[in-house]
C-alpha cells in the first residue's frame, strides 16, 4: 500500500457528519478556601477555553486528514451556538448547512477544574427529540448539501441528544442509498436498530451487548461472528465494525471477519477514541473499499489519540508514520 498516495486522496473526499454537536467549555482555577455561604470550595477562575465536542469532534478528525468536511446539525439561537459555528469555521469545517432552532438550546458542557481535578460539571442542554419543524429544516439542509456538494460519504454520529430522530435517520439513509453515497454510523442505544441498510455500523462492544440483551464474559471471534449475524438480521447492513476497548476492533463483512488487536501504548485518556475510529474508517473505506485496511488504520488511529490527555483529533503525520511501520 502506498500510504502517501492514500493520504493525498483523502483531500478529494467530501464527507458530512450529521448528528449531535456540543460545546465543551473548560474553566480552570485555584481553590484556596471554602465558601462562607455553603460548604463548597471557591474556585478562582483564571483561564477559560471552549472546544468542539460530540459530532464536531468527528468532523475535526476528518478535517485533520484534510478531507472536505461539512457538519450538519441543529443548534440553538444562542451564544453557545454562535461560538460553535465560529470554532467550526476556524477549523475549516463547512458550516453552510447548520440549522438554527428557536425551540432548542445548544448543548454546552462546562467543566470546572482545579489542580487537574474536576470540581464540577454543568450541562446546559435539551435531549428531547427534534420537533417536526426542526426535523424538516434539518432534512431540507441535508438535501441541499447532497445536491450541491455530491458527497462521497456521510457519517451519522449519535450522542442521544435528540438530533438523530428515527424520522431523520431513515430519511437520510434513504436519500444516501438513492444517491449512492456511502453511509456509516456510530450509534447509541435509543435508536440502535433504526440504522438499517447502512454500509458501516460501528458500535462499541458494551452498546452491542446491551442492545442485543446479551451477557458475555469471554468475548472471542466466534461470539463476535454470532453478534454480527444477529445485527445483520435486524439491520441488513454491510459491515460490522465493533470496537473492543483495549482488545482492538472486530470487523465482519461478506462472511469474512477478524479481530485486529491493539498495539501496545501508554494510554492516558480514551476520550474521543470512538470519534477518531469512525472518522478514519469512513475515509479509508471511501478511498479504498478495503475493509481490513480500513479496520487496521482506524485501530491505529484510535490508539494514537488515547496517548493524549483529553479529547484530541488525530495527528495526520503520526498516523501516516505508524501505518507505514505497522501495516504490511
Amino acid at each position: 500500500m502506498d500510504f502517501d498516495n492514500l493520504f493525498d486522496r483523502f483531500r478529494q473526499i467530501k464527507i458530512a457528519i450529521v448528528g449531535d454537536v456540543m460545546l465543551d467549555t473548560y474553566w480552570w482555577g485555584k481553590v484556596d478556601r471554602i465558601s462562607p455561604e455553603a460548604p463548597v470550595p471557591v474556585v478562582a477562575v483564571s483561564t477559560k477555553e471552549q472546544r468542539i465536542g460530540g459530532a464536531g469532534n468527528v468532523a475535526l478528525n476528518a478535517r485533520s486528514l484534510e478531507a472536505n468536511v461539512s457538519l450538519i446539525t441543529v443548534l440553538g439561537k444562542d451564544e453557545a451556538g454562535e461560538q460553535l459555528a465560529k470554532l467550526l469555521a476556524q477549523n475549516h469545517i463547512n458550516t453552510r448547512y447548520l440549522v438554527q432552532s428557536e425551540k432548542r438550546i445548544t448543548t454546552n458542557k462546562i467543566r470546572i477544574i482545579s489542580r487537574n481535578q474536576h470540581m464540577m460539571r454543568l450541562d446546559a442542554e435539551l435531549v428531547n427529540d427534534l420537533e417536526k419543524e426542526d426535523e424538516d429544516k434539518l432534512i431540507f439542509a441535508f438535501e441541499n448539501y447532497v445536491a450541491t456538494e455530491e458527497p462521497d460519504v456521510v457519517i451519522l454520529e449519535d450522542y442521544n441528544k435528540g438530533v438523530l430522530t428515527e424520522y431523520v435517520i431513515t430519511t437520510i439513509i434513504k436519500l444516501c442509498k438513492k444517491q449512492n453515497v456511502i453511509i456509516t454510523v456510530d450509534p447509541k442505544r435509543k435508536n440502535f436498530f433504526s440504522y438499517k441498510q447502512v454500509d458501516i455500523f460501528k458500535p462499541n462492544l458494551k452498546e452491542t451487548l446491551d442492545a442485543l440483551n446479551l451477557l458475555a464474559e469471554n468475548v472471542g471471534p466466534n461470539l463476535l461472528k454470532d453478534i454480527h449475524n444477529l445485527l445483520e438480521e435486524k439491520l441488513s447492513h454491510n459491515i460490522s465494525l465493533i470496537t473492543l476497548s483495549e482488545k482492538g476492533i472486530f470487523y465482519h463483512a461478506d462472511k469474512q471477519g477478524s479481530i485486529i488487536p491493539t498495539h501496545i501504548r501508554n494510554v492516558s485518556d480514551v476520550s474521543g477514541a470512538g470519534d477518531t475510529v469512525i472518522a478514519v474508517a469512513s475515509l479509508v473505506y471511501a478511498a479504498t473499499r478495503d475493509i481490513r485496511l480500513m479496520t487496521e488504520m482506524a485501530n491505529i488511529a484510535g490508539g494514537l489519540v488515547c496517548e493524549d490527555v483529553g479529547t484530541v483529533a488525530i495527528d495526520k503525520e503520526k498516523l501516516l508514520a505508524e501505518c507505514k511501520q505497522l501495516i504490511n
